[in-house]
């Protein structure tokens, strides 16, 4: 038999168990790394989830952020510095991945408190993972406040991707699998990637 839930179920869930039932619902994502710096050169790193494709032409991709009622290192260096760094997380450090939720102090980098490199190009000024095999880097276009719930969506144009050999595939495909990329569903369980199979495109059935 179905359960079927209403809102004025979720109203009066207790509240961690709303957030665990309500995180979840969006299903299984890539785990990604933030990389960014502030204008003194701290550099921060920090999980998350919620990274979404915003275009192709021109290329642009968002990531949905909490709101802004605290300290929130993340957003104050990709507003001061514009630029932001995405880090596709190894499997085999999801652990250390997880870990950089914490809420270390701005002079504390979670690079080096959580087991992970810097790496920078010279054409991004935040930090790339050196662990990680697929990285993209973005500098900022704009910042879309969600007035629901105050949380906002940071655009980032497209302006470097660094992939290990064997990621990308022909006709601009990713294989996932090569880069061991963890998946996190909610915000504390991980699963490991793993390809069934990569379709035509559809059209109607005649």
């Amino acid at each position: 038999m179905n359960t079927h839930v209403y809102a004025a179920d979720i109203a009066n869930f207790e509240k961690q168990y709303r957030t665990n039932l309500i995180n979840g619902l969006a299903g299984i994502k890539s785990a990604i790394l933030v990389g960014t710096q502030d204008k003194d050169g701290h550099t921060n790193l920090a999980i998350f989830s919620q990274v979404v494709h915003v275009g192709a032409n021109p290329p642009l991709m968002g990531i949905l952020h909490r709101p802004v009622s605290v300290e929130k290192h993340t957003y104050e260096n990709i507003i001061t510095n514009e630029y932001f760094t995405l880090n596709h997380v190894p499997i085999e450090k999801y652990k250390d991945a997880h870990q950089t939720s914490a809420r270390y102090q701005r002079s504390q980098s979670e690079f080096e408190h959580c087991g992970f490199s810097e790496e920078f190009t010279p054409h991004i000024q935040a930090p790339y993972v050196k662990e990680s095999k697929l990285k993209i880097g973005l500098k900022l276009a704009e910042i879309i406040p969600i007035t629901s719930n105050d949380t906002l969506l940071i655009i980032g144009s497209v302006e470097e991707i660094i992939a290990a050999e064997g990621i990308i595939e022909a006709e601009g495909f990713l294989n996932l699998n090569n880069s061991k990329t963890a998946l996190v569903h909610g915000l504390e369980t991980y699963y490991q990637a793993e390809k069934v199979s990569r379709l035509p495109y559809a059209k109607p059935i005649k």
